[in-house]
């Protein structure tokens, strides 16, 4: 058979089956078998709703809801479509600030959650807090409450237009991402933190996703990487990054053996266990979102992951009990030198490590000598980014608290003849700070959500996993290091220590 009879009916399909759609459209890819690119907005039904309105890091939610066999609503849909791709997902021009999502009231399954909001027309647009669609419903006569009707949503024009009234905000239908930005300043908002655990989440997927990807557990980085995770599993401010890292560390033996690095198979071994990595979810099937919110620069290369990993080792530092401040000291150094990827700045942050002469005996030494340690950094940082024009010009560096969000923590404040300023610090002031702003007010996104647990307790929330454990403050021996942990972390130990047991003899 020649070539010309093999691709004949495919010439003839194209000069006939598409000759009518003009040239340039989005028809031909579809009839070449290009489908439509997926809805923006979220399908919910009564199985989801609550799960992802109650999870959902967003400001606000609007719930269409509608009818499949509508006209009106099928005709609609264009128009919401429009907005929510504004504002849906990681592609989104302002991602993690609005979810859009919609309800099929036809469907059997949703008629109970559509009574609970009183859906009386089709389609119906409200607009509110994700929780309180999660934990309530609706009602048009009932007074104050936070979820509210939109009543003049019909077009695309119309829906952005009510949403930029409610919010004080200029959002267009032409935004491209990191344009027109409408971000809170961190240092005039101190409830910002907040919703700054979502990027911590983020940031701890992100950086065993990079140590995964660049294959950087060896022989000789296996034993940081696990003191580390202790770490996590004890203090993690997120429940599902302390649960995601128990899960990890219970298998690690068998991803990464010991007893396999001396020997030429170490490359295989950690092809392996990158592999199997795949499997596991450090902080839930929700991470990686995508994006970043309390961490959000006003340009893509700014913020972002550092910021988040920042966050993610104050807030550890401000959560340990006193004895265990050194060795956490020692696993976080020790980490940011194995597995932060870029060269310099660990280069730079682990000069600071070797400096200190003494060990931390409390909580409050170590606490301050990270928040001092950052600001030498953003120092630095500043210098260079001025002189160089690449910081963010939204959150350019400073000394941190700044003042407005803690008067207290500065005796005195002075300007040097270099511009750059001098600050008398009351270090107990800053500690007392440090404490609330990344110990008590960043889990309070959970809190506003409902997440704590079964009953709204705090405790299942905050000391979930473990408490206040020794289990990093202990030699650094996978096995060994966990079954020395405290009694609030001895059911994960009795459990691994029973697992590399049992390898033991199956090896020998």
């Amino acid at each position: 058979m020649s070539p010309f009879s093999i691709f004949l009916p495919f010439l003839l399909y194209l000069s006939f089956g598409v000759s009518s759609v003009p040239i340039g459209s989005r028809s031909i890819l579809r009839a070449l078998g290009d489908p439509d690119p997926p809805d923006a907005a979220i399908d919910l039904n009564t199985t989801s709703f609550d799960e992802v309105l109650r999870d959902s890091p967003a400001s606000f939610a609007i719930v269409e809801y509608f009818a499949h066999w509508c006209p009106a609503c099928r005709n609609y849909k264009p128009q919401y479509e429009k907005v929510a791709r504004i504002f849906n997902g990681a592609d989104a021009a302002h991602p993690g600030i609005i979810i859009m999502a919609r309800v099929d009231c036809a469907l059997k399954i949703n008629i109970k959650l559509c009574d609970r909001f009183s859906v009386g027309h089709y389609p119906m647009l409200l607009w509110g807090p994700p929780a309180k669609f999660a934990s309530g419903g609706w009602e048009p006569k009932k007074e104050k409450s936070e979820i509210l009707a939109i009543d003049d949503g019909r077009t695309s024009e119309r829906l952005l237009e009510w949403i930029n009234k409610k919010m004080g905000s200029s959002y267009s239908l032409d935004d491209e991402k990191y344009e027109n930005e409408n971000l809170p300043l961190n240092a005039s908002d101190p409830g910002q933190i907040a919703r700054a655990l979502y990027d911590v989440e983020e940031a701890t997927w992100s950086a065993f996703d990079i140590i995964f990807e660049h294959k950087m557990i060896k022989s000789e980085t296996r034993d940081p990487l696990i003191r580390f995770l202790q770490l996590l599993v004890a203090h993690h401010p997120s429940r599902r990054c302390r649960k995601g890292s128990a899960e990890i560390l219970l298998n690690f033996d068998d991803l990464w053996p010991s007893d396999l690095w001396p020997v030429n198979i170490e490359k295989n071994a950690t092809y392996h266990g990158n592999d199997a990595f795949k499997g596991f979810q450090i902080c839930g099937k929700e991470i990686p979102r995508g994006y970043w919110i309390f961490c959000r620069g006003s340009k893509n290369e700014t913020r972002g992951y550092s910021c988040g990993l920042w966050v993610l080792l104050h807030s550890l530092s401000v959560r340990l009990e006193d004895g265990e401040s050194h060795i956490a000291f020692t696993a976080i150094c020790d980490f940011i030198h194995n597995f932060f990827i870029c060269q310099e700045c660990r280069r730079h942050f682990y000069e600071m490590c070797s400096t200190v002469s003494y060990p931390f005996n409390k909580t409050s030494q170590f606490a301050l000598w990270l928040w001092d340690t950052h600001n030498k950094v953003n120092e630095r940082l500043k210098k260079e980014e001025e002189s160089l024009g690449t910081g963010d010009p939204k959150f350019p560096k400073m000394l941190w608290p700044p003042k407005q969000l803690c008067p207290s923590c500065y005796r005195s404040l002075k300007k040097k003849s270099d511009g750059t300023s001098q600050v008398e610090w009351n270090l107990d002031a800053v500690f007392k700070f440090l404490v609330g702003y990344y110990g008590n007010m960043l889990v309070s996104s959970y809190k506003d959500n409902g997440l704590l647990g079964v009953g709204g307790n705090e405790r299942s929330l905050v000391d979930d996993m473990a408490t206040s454990t020794s289990a990093v403050a202990v030699p650094v021996g996978a096995a060994l290091g966990i079954a020395l942990a405290s009694c609030a972390f001895g059911a994960l130990a009795c459990v691994w220590r029973s697992q590399q047991k049992n390898r033991k003899r199956r090896r020998n």
